[in-house]
């Protein structure tokens, strides 16, 4: 009897088989909070711009006065603090960040950076925002914080840019990771 490795097995993830749908599954597994996030972001980014009240230093809803209203039971307040040096100046870099991160996530451009940014954005809400919510769950911005973090571990594998990217890059470099 001859001990050797065997020739007949095969991982569906390298050579471009399909195999059963848990695999499939497992691929395609963060796709649905991509989308998700991606679109949240891209609308809370646009609903900002668009919003006759929100970028305004001061009056109802405004950037400035919501600021001003979390300061004190702010986790930071010194974050709270350098936002209101230019709450207008604050609000257009929250609404033009959350747009980009949204664009990113979803079409899967340089997505761990962009789920880095979201996550950033979402710990700044959490620390700011949403700190004093009580209980500490009713706060989503630490819900969103943690929805990011699979994205800037894993990326976007399937159906974006980046994995046409890295497949070009692959087949350039003659199919070697």
């Amino acid at each position: 009897m001859t001990h050797g490795m065997r020739t007949d097995t095969h991982s569906p993830h390298l050579d471009g088989d399909r195999g059963n749908w848990r695999d499939t599954a497992t691929r395609y597994a963060l796709l649905p909070l991509r989308v998700f996030l991606g679109i949240t972001f891209i609308y809370a980014g646009l609903d900002k711009l668009t919003d006759g009240a929100f970028l305004n230093d001061s009056g109802a809803g405004s950037i400035g006065d919501t600021m001003r209203a979390v300061r004190d039971s702010s986790a930071i307040p010194a974050l709270v603090d350098l936002s209101l040096k230019s709450p207008t100046a604050f609000g257009y870099a929250m609404a033009f960040g959350e747009v980009a991160v949204g664009i990113g996530t979803l079409l899967g451009v340089l997505t761990r950076l962009a789920a880095l940014g979201g996550a950033l954005i979402s710990l700044s809400l959490w620390l700011t925002v949403s700190w004093a919510s009580d209980p500490y769950y009713y706060g989503n911005d630490l819900v969103y914080l943690m929805a990011w973090l699979p994205l800037v571990l894993a990326g976007a594998p399937v159906l974006s840019l980046d994995a046409v990217w890295h497949s070009r890059r692959r087949q350039r470099s003659g199919g070697f990771r």
